[in-house]
């Protein structure tokens, strides 16, 4: 699969312009600007591609079910339940603590659909499970992805939070509009 999708990258023109920090063997890796499913789709082609085989991602419980349930799984989808008054980032930061090796991978958009603000559900489950966070970017005017470099989140949100806005400022979603620039000229806001 890993040559099926490299093929499929270097077809559609996509690149690498910084890679995947392979030492971090647990963190969360926030993937924007979110704008189109297409994200999915060059998502699981560059985990694939760059051999990061163990990148999860959160998906609702449902879509785990049978028949199909077993594709989520293999594309590394945690299920979740989300219906209950679970407190989701205790739960999942309980997930670092099982592996070895957990990398998981969110947008902090949570919807395709421009925000106003960024949820912070994948902030403070890196803070509950003491592991860093990397950001990539999914530039669709440049045709490439790149990684930061790993940072864990400080005892100032809003600086964190002003860190991620600007580097998420000077990319290109697939649909730009929906993008994320904006938030980099706003004022820190965190959902209640």
């Amino acid at each position: 699969m890993s040559i099926f999708w490299s093929l499929f990258l270097r077809g559609m023109g996509w690149s690498v312009a910084k890679g995947f920090p392979y030492d971090q063997k647990k963190c969360v890796v926030i993937v924007a600007p979110h704008t189109s499913s297409w994200d999915f789709v060059i998502g699981i082609a560059f985990r694939s591609s760059l051999h990061i085989t163990d990148a999860r991602f959160l998906g609702k419980a449902e879509l785990f079910k049978p028949p199909f349930g077993f594709i989520f799984r293999k594309l590394g989808g945690v299920p979740v339940e989300r219906s209950k008054n679970q407190n989701l980032v205790e739960e999942v930061s309980r997930l670092f603590s099982q592996h070895d090796r957990f990398r998981l991978v969110l947008s902090p958009e949570g919807t395709r659909k421009k925000v106003d603000r960024l949820k912070t559900g994948f902030y403070h489950i890196a803070k509950k499970a003491g592991v860093p966070i990397v950001m990539s970017s999914l530039d669709y005017a440049k045709k490439q992805v790149s990684f930061s470099d790993p940072f864990y989140p400080s005892s100032d949100e809003a600086a964190d939070f002003r860190l991620i806005h600007e580097h998420y400022a000077q990319v290109q979603g697939k649909i730009p509009e929906q993008g994320m620039n904006h938030l980099a000229t706003q004022p820190f806001n965190p959902l209640p």
